[in-house]
This record gives structure tokens, C-alpha cells and sequence, in this order.
């Protein structure tokens, strides 16, 4: 059993890897080499960032696609069955769970997340996500509420009640009524495993900072990056915490800064799954809070090459170049996504990691 959380360990900047679980990872492409999320390939990516000593696996929640040529991210692993079997079958890596709060009962989040946090040894994590797609919530016949994250405290009250109370217990909320309510075992973590939020947004963000360890949040710019992480840092202290800010990153990491850009117009211009995309970015324009409203309209590349998140492309040099400034920007962790990971991360971790070690970012 590890004493310590990965993410609550001393490297300076925490690298994770995103959205293996599903078709694509974070790249809407037509590119034949593009991620099949197959079963298999998680498990290995898992292993190689895990012997890499990366700190985290983070999922996305995803329960259908965007069509498109690809049916992109139509292909899924549930991600609290996911977490639990690479539980098994890693050693120092910390696992996370993606949850939908309208469509997940917190109780049986509650007994999944202290199942995966025994598997692991005390590495479970909980990422809490209000969604953003209403097709998405009609296949469980749910509404996408405008009070998501109000129903998201209730929501985490009832797990953290769960694992603390050694007598059933009632609860009278807006959301949940309870009886005789009873979980064990309780998560190994106390008080309970780590959470995070990813959130642009206000409501979001205020979770966040009233009951979150992290928030994940994006930036277009990474001189953009410090006002974020002060904002957030603030929220927290009017809240008497203190909250870590993460960001997400795709990646294109070659010997070449040319044979790198020619890959990434190649996947993401050229050969982007455009309707995939359209979808993609159509949703979130009109229901999600989750970037800077001219990220839409200035960075189509950036949506079909990795959800709108930074790119970090080129040469091992120039990746490591980028990530020293946007952890001087304040940035604690960043969770990494490529267009095939198994064949992308040995690269990354061969030559990225030790130029990282070099700057002073990781041990």
C-alpha cells in the first residue's frame, strides 16, 4: 500500500495520460493509425506510463459519439470497471474515475470508488463531471439541469457521509432522500479519495474551490494560463482551501520541429474527421462552459487535434520548452493525450521526461 496519493507527491509538474478509454482519445481523425481504445492497448498504455513513473490515468465519461466518418468516442470504457482492472495491473500509478453526478447514484459511486482505492492500494481518484451533452442525458431519460454542480455537492456530501458514519444514516436533501443509508467498506484514502473538477465555467469553478483538491482548466494561450491559476487560487482561499490547477495538452512530440507539424496538419487538418468535429464543437459552443468563447472560432485544428486543449508540438526540445512555461504560469500537473499512445508515449518518456528531470520539474 502506497503512504502517499501519486498526485500528492514531490514532482514539480505531474504528467498524466487522458481519455485512453475511449475511440480516439482526445483526436477526432480518419487517420489509420488513430486510437481503437481496445482493451488490450489500455492496458499497455497504463503499464508504459507506469513503469514511465507518470502519476496519473485519467478517463473521459463519454456514453455516445459525435458521428462522423469515425462514430468518434462512440466506442467507450465505463470508466469505474476501467479504473479497476488497471488497478490490478499496475503498481504506482494513480486511477481515476470519470462520473457523470445526474447519472450516477452516489452510493454506488461510493462503493465503486473505495473498491477501486482498495484495489489500488490508496491510488483510486474521482473526477466529478455535471455533463454538457443533452443527447447524452436522454438515453438515461435525465434533463441537463442549470443547477448541475448544486445537485454535485449534494452528490459528494452523500459519498463523504458514506464512508465516515459507522451507523446507517438518513439524508433529506433537494436532490436525494435517503434511508438507513450504509456503505463498507470505507476508501483507504481519508477522508476519501482525491477528487478534481474540469471546469471553465463559473458554477464549475466554484465547486472547485469548495470541494475539490484540483481543477482542470483550459487556456488558449499559455501566458493566459497565470490569470486562471490566480482566479482559482482566490476562489479558494474565500473558501479556507487551497486547490491545485491542472491542464490538458495533446501532444505530437518528433525528432523533427517540420516531420512534428507536418504530422499534426496531417491528422488534424487534412485528415480531421470534419463532421465528427463539427458536432464536437457545435455541442460544446452551445452547452458547455469549457473554453474561452474565441477558442471556437480561432482554433478548429485544436478541437479535432485534441478537444480544444493546448497543443504541444515538436521536437522533445521544444515540448519541454512549453511545459516549463506553463508551469511557471503556476500549473501544478498536466494530463497528456496523443493519436495512438502506445506507439507515442515510449518516445515521450525516453526523451521528454529526462530533459524535464534536466529543468528541475521532475525528479
Amino acid at each position: 500500500m502506497i503512504k502517499r496519493h501519486p498526485l500528492r507527491q514531490g514532482n514539480r509538474l505531474k504528467l498524466g495520460v487522458f481519455s485512453t478509454n475511449a475511440d480516439g482519445g482526445l483526436a477526432i481523425t480518419a487517420v489509420p493509425e488513430r486510437w481503437r481504445a481496445r482493451w488490450q492497448d489500455n492496458l499497455t498504455a497504463a503499464q508504459i506510463a507506469d513503469r514511465a513513473g507518470l502519476e496519473f490515468m485519467l478517463p473521459i465519461a463519454r456514453w455516445k459519439g459525435f458521428g462522423g466518418a469515425t462514430k468518434a468516442r462512440e466506442w467507450s470504457f465505463e470508466t469505474s470497471t476501467w479504473a479497476a482492472a488497471l488497478a490490478a495491473s499496475t503498481e504506482r500509478i494513480a486511477l481515476f474515475m470519470t462520473v457523470h453526478v445526474p447519472v450516477v447514484h452516489p452510493l454506488y459511486a461510493a462503493k465503486t470508488l473505495a473498491t477501486v482505492d482498495h484495489i489500488s492500494g490508496g491510488r483510486a481518484g474521482l473526477n466529478i463531471v455535471c455533463g454538457w451533452n443533452p443527447s447524452e442525458f436522454a438515453m438515461f431519460g435525465v434533463a441537463l439541469g442549470e443547477k448541475g454542480y448544486d445537485q454535485a455537492a449534494e452528490w459528494l456530501e452523500i459519498v463523504e457521509k458514506c464512508y465516515a458514519s459507522n451507523e446507517p444514516f438518513d439524508y433529506d436533501g433537494t436532490y436525494y432522500q435517503l434511508k438507513d443509508v450504509v456503505s463498507r467498506p470505507a476508501s483507504l484514502q481519508v477522508p476519501r479519495p482525491v477528487t478534481m473538477n474540469a471546469a471553465f465555467g463559473e458554477p464549475g469553478r466554484n465547486f472547485a474551490a469548495q470541494h475539490c483538491e484540483y481543477l482542470f482548466t483550459t487556456f488558449s494561450e499559455i501566458e493566459d494560463g497565470a490569470k486562471h491559476v490566480a482566479e482559482m487560487r482566490e476562489r479558494a482561499r474565500d473558501n479556507e482551501r487551497e486547490i491545485g490547477l491542472y491542464t490538458v495538452c495533446h501532444v505530437v512530440c518528433r525528432e523533427t520541429q517540420a516531420e512534428a507539424e507536418d504530422y499534426y496538419d496531417r491528422y488534424a487538418l487534412h485528415e480531421a474527421d470534419h463532421g465528427a468535429v463539427e458536432t464536437h464543437m457545435e455541442g460544446k459552443r452551445s452547452f458547455s462552459a469549457s473554453h474561452d468563447k474565441e477558442a471556437y472560432d480561432r482554433y478548429r485544428q485544436r478541437f479535432a487535434g485534441g478537444a480544444g486543449s493546448y497543443p504541444l508540438v515538436g521536437t522533445p526540445e521544444k515540448i519541454v520548452e512549453d511545459m516549463v512555461r506553463i508551469s511557471e504560469q503556476g500549473y501544478e500537473g498536466i494530463a497528456l493525450s496523443f493519436v495512438n499512445y502506445t506507439y507515442e508515449l515510449p518516445f515521450f518518456c525516453d526523451r521528454v521526461l529526462p530533459l524535464l528531470r534536466e529543468a528541475g520539474l521532475r525528479r
